[in-house]
Order: C-alpha cells, then structure tokens, then sequence
C-alpha cells in the first residue's frame, strides 16, 4: 500500500536536523504568559502528539473557555527543508501497521507537543459564553502554556459518570450537551457512527469497531466552536479561504429519506435534517451491534 499510493518514507536529514534545533531557534517575544492556567489534553490512549489542550471555568462574566492549540507555525518556518517536507507530505497518514507522520516525532511528540508539566508555545483562543454556550466575546493570543495532565477519552468518560471529573473540565459536559443542542437547532448533525480500526493480527488484518463516547463528541464541538468563531472573524477581516457545503440536490434528499424510513424513523417533511439524521445515526449503530 505504502508504495502503491507513493507515501513517503523517512524525513530528509536537512528536515531532521531543522526539527532537532527548532526549538532553540525559535523566538518567544511578545507571548503571554498563560503557564499558571492548568490546561488539560484529551486524547487517545498513549498518544504523545498533544496539539490541542483545554480549559473551562465558571467567573462571574459566564463560563470561560480556553483553547491551546501547539504553535507548530513558531518552530516550523517558511521557506526551510522542514516546512517544504511538511508541504509535500500534507498530513499525517494513520495505517493498520503504524502511522506516517506530518512532522518529525521530535517535534511532534516533543518540543510542539503539549505535554503536561513543560513549558510550550501555543495559540490560545479564549471565549466568554452565555449561559447557552453561546460565545459573547473572543481573543486570539500567542502565549506559552503548561499542561498539568494528560487524559484520555476513556477515562474521561469514566470520571465524569462517576460524577468525578478533572476540574479543568468538569463543565466540558455541559458545554458538549449545550452545544449539540445549538448545532440540532441550525438543522445541523454530527455523525457519531462506530469508529472502524483495521488492527494487524498475526499474518492478517481485523475490522474492529468501537462506539463513540459521548467526551468525544463534547470535545469536538470544543474545535468546532473555534473554527466557527475564526470563521466570523475572517469574514469580518475580509480574509482567508472559507470553504462552503452546497445544498443537497432533491435526489439525495429522497435518498436519504428511503434509507431514514427503512431504518423505521421515517424523515417529517417539517423537521430539520439533524434531528432525523441523529436518530438514523442511533438505529445505525444498534443494527451494527
């Protein structure tokens, strides 16, 4: 597969020894200093490329939420081998038998990675929410953080039923609930179908699948909420590229409404697309089981 697809191999020697330097290289001037807020990072069982980490607490303003995510832009700079090496590979590519990743482990799971109880730089988004997790006012800044755990999704779940959350994210329930919410009320819906991993077992491959837990929808409507808010700050700007869904043609609409009422939740011609389509996603999931 890897050959056939042409996917690259190892890093160029100029782009490794960029990564190895790049932290001493870069420049800390200007950032704020957000060290003494304690970030948390959620993410898979032993990953180690923390990119993003947050924080909720409740003042008397609304509840705030804070947002790092690793600032790969400081470390990385335009125009040398490492940033061309990123260009040409795009992304980072997750196979049955390992991964092949965006930037060199160095970086990615060492001087950009959000890893608790070090010092990193970061682009933190803080917003003020209204009681609907609405957001009434946002700043952007450069800063430099300190993560002081790293969870996973698993776990998580697990201390939030037991009613034991971390308290940087003991509201990340609510903030998840409400935000689906408004995402149903704008006709929208996120898919939670069962996540399929391809895991190599002796001299072949296995198809496991697994149900979504509820922390990871909450988390990803975190990112969610983010990019919608840089959205309206770059419209307002009048910057950027944003990339637009059109609306669904009338076939796929029957489509999806043969498939809606053969699953038994038949779509009402008044209801809003997300409402159906969670429930479809819902039947979905049982007939899978």
């Amino acid at each position: 597969m890897r050959v056939a697809i042409d996917l690259p191999g190892a890093f160029p020697a100029e782009a490794l020894a960029e990564a190895e330097h790049a932290d001493a290289n870069a420049e800390d001037g200007g950032r704020s200093d957000r060290t003494d807020l304690p970030f948390v990072t959620i993410d898979p069982p032993g990953s180690l490329d923390l990119d993003q980490a947050l924080h909720l607490e409740r003042t008397t303003d609304g509840v705030v939420l804070r947002y790092a995510i690793a600032d790969v832009p400081a470390v990385v700079h335009s125009g040398g081998a490492l940033d061309a090496e990123a260009r040409r590979r795009g992304q980072t590519v997750y196979l049955p038998d390992g991964r092949i990743p965006l930037h060199p482990a160095v970086l990615s799971e060492g001087t950009a990675s959000l890893l608790p109880d070090v010092r990193r730089r970061a682009l933190v988004w803080t917003l003020t929410l209204d009681e609907r997790a609405e957001p009434r006012s946002v700043r952007l800044e450069r800063s430099l953080v300190r993560s002081v755990a790293r969870l996973d999704y698993g776990a998580v779940q697990r201390s939030v039923e037991a009613g034991e959350p971390h308290p940087s994210i003991a509201l990340l329930a609510w903030f998840g609930r409400e935000r689906l919410a408004r995402e149903a009320e704008r006709g929208g819906a996120s898919l939670t179908l069962p996540e399929e991993e391809i895991v190599a077992v002796g001299g072949g491959y296995r198809v496991e699948r697994r149900a979504p837990l509820a922390v990871e929808a909450w988390n990803a409507q975190v990112s969610l909420l983010t990019g919608m808010v840089a959205a309206r700050m770059m419209l307002g700007a009048g910057v950027g590229i944003l990339r637009t869904m059109p609306a669904a043609d009338p076939e796929t609409v029957a489509a999806f409404r043969a498939r809606a009422a053969a699953l038994g939740t038949p779509w009402p011609t008044e209801e809003p697309y997300g409402a159906t389509c969670a429930v479809s996603t819902r039947a979905t999931r049982r007939s899978w089981r």
